[in-house]
């Protein structure tokens, strides 16, 4: 049940509650387009497009980004380098980690992903905003994850 704004005296609870369902709805809707049309989910396909964005990653740094830990992208980045879509490369500064890269079979699924993925978004949220400025909510979106990050705010601890 979508909240309405004002139930309560502060309308804080809501807004978390209908940011974490939309969140888990959206995230499962292009799980579902992606794996039917690429063999992939959602999260296989974020790594690899932040490989892609960011050249010489480290698992440390995917990681952080998405705020999860790192055995968990560990084991994500070995089941993407078992497909081959992505090679861990020797760091020359940290003998310590690697660095990642995408094959040429892994840019080419991103890519075509990437495609599918603003497709589903498109008409997710099309029908939803319609004449809405999306801008304005995507801007607001991005100043709240600014400040969530810059504040190192919900970082995993392990």
């Amino acid at each position: 049940m979508a909240y309405r704004w004002g139930d309560d005296s502060t309308g804080l609870l809501g807004l978390f509650d209908d940011l974490v369902r939309c969140e888990t709805r959206l995230y499962n809707a292009l799980n579902d387009r992606l794996r039917e049309r690429h063999g992939i989910v959602t999260s296989q396909f974020e790594v690899l497009r932040h490989v892609r964005d960011h050249p010489g990653s480290r698992v440390g740094d995917i990681a952080a980004a998405f705020a999860i830990g790192i055995g968990a992208t560990s084991k994500g980045v070995d089941r993407l380098e078992k497909r081959g879509w992505v090679v861990r490369q020797a760091n020359p500064s940290d003998r310590r980690s690697s660095l990642l890269a995408l094959t040429e079979d892994g840019t080419t699924l991103v890519g075509a992903a990437e495609a599918t993925a603003g497709e589903r978004l498109a008409e997710l949220l099309a029908e939803t905003f319609g004449e809405y400025p999306l801008p304005a909510v995507a801007q607001a979106l991005s100043n709240l994850r600014s400040a969530l990050e810059r504040d190192d705010v919900g970082t995993p601890t392990g």
